[in-house]
């Protein structure tokens, strides 16, 4: 019987979401259903520590490989798939383990947003198209005329209030209004960190993508996404894009990638600290001899 509750392993970047969440889906013959906002598009694959053939061969993944690098994505969307793919796998009664540190997928899909519409891939590029071009000022300035309750909200935010008062003729302030068509879910979160050495996790796992040929990669995608693509602004994307176009040396990317990557795990960490009930989470050293069979009790808790 597949658990009510839906387990999270979550945690900054680097924390060995993935590594621990393959061996608890072999054990106890979970799903994965991966929350990380950049693994959704197709080609950007090292950068993103995407799992491999191999991982997804052994163990069912959803939320991979999903969009073109020039399509958008939202919260909202996810959780709408994930509702899906999360039934799917309970109607063949398997469970599924949410892995990630996008946390505002994850409260999306724990916590449902408003409903706000879903519109024709090729209406929304032809429309981005127009929009990428314009200056945070210019945005601003549509929205304050389209839908001026969310002006002063950013960029991502920006493009989906202005998009969404063109597209469908009502303003996302409006679709905010009505609450969402969903209630609640119960989640048990665990919550992957190793304290200081993070630092160190991160700096060698970078080492590894550049390796691996994370250049290479940017410099084959460079040949046929345009450089305003949401895709390139995973973490490190544009940095690498510059070496293989001969603007920067590996050693100037290398350091810039790490700083960036480093900046983005504190936000990840003060993200989980503040926004999810600390009663809900189990926290999990995962170097710590043991963290395998903390895992195990954790998952065989909340079953």
């Amino acid at each position: 019987m597949v658990g009510a509750r839906i387990r999270v392993v979550c945690g900054p970047t680097a924390a060995g979401k993935s590594a621990l969440a393959l061996k608890l889906a072999e054990r106890y013959d979970l799903s994965i259903l991966s929350a990380d906002s950049r693994q959704v598009y197709r080609g950007f694959n090292i950068g993103t520590a995407k799992p491999t053939e191999d991982e997804k061969r052994r163990i069912t993944h959803y939320g991979l490989d999903l969009l073109d690098p020039t399509d958008r994505y939202s919260a909202a969307g996810f959780a709408r798939d994930a509702e899906r793919w999360i039934a799917e796998e309970h109607s063949a009664d398997r469970d599924v383990l949410v892995v990630g540190g996008t946390g505002f997928y994850i409260r999306a899909l724990v916590d449902p947003l408003a409903d706000s519409p879903a519109f024709e891939t090729s209406q929304r590029r032809t429309l981005a198209a127009e929009l990428e071009d314009l200056s945070m000022a210019e945005l601003k300035r549509w929205c304050e005329l389209l839908d001026p309750g969310l002006a002063h909200l950013g960029r991502t935010q920006l493009l989906r209030a202005v998009e969404t008062a063109l597209l469908s003729g009502r303003r996302l302030s409006e679709f905010h209004a009505a609450g969402p068509s969903s209630s609640p879910r119960a989640a048990a979160y665990l919550l992957l960190d190793p304290g200081p050495e993070l630092k160190e996790r991160i700096e060698e796992r970078l080492d590894a993508m550049i390796e691996a040929g994370w250049p290479d990669e940017a410099r084959e995608l460079d040949r046929s996404v345009p450089a305003n693509a949401p895709a390139w602004s995973g973490t490190g994307y544009q940095f690498m894009r510059a070496v293989a176009r001969g603007e920067m040396d590996v050693k100037t990317a290398r350091s810039l990638t790490l700083t960036a990557t480093r900046q983005y795990a504190k936000r990840q960490r003060t993200w989980f600290r503040h926004q999810v009930a600390a009663a809900d989470v189990t926290q999990l050293d995962p170097t710590s001899p043991d963290a395998f069979e903390l895992a195990c009790e954790w998952v065989e808790r909340h079953g």
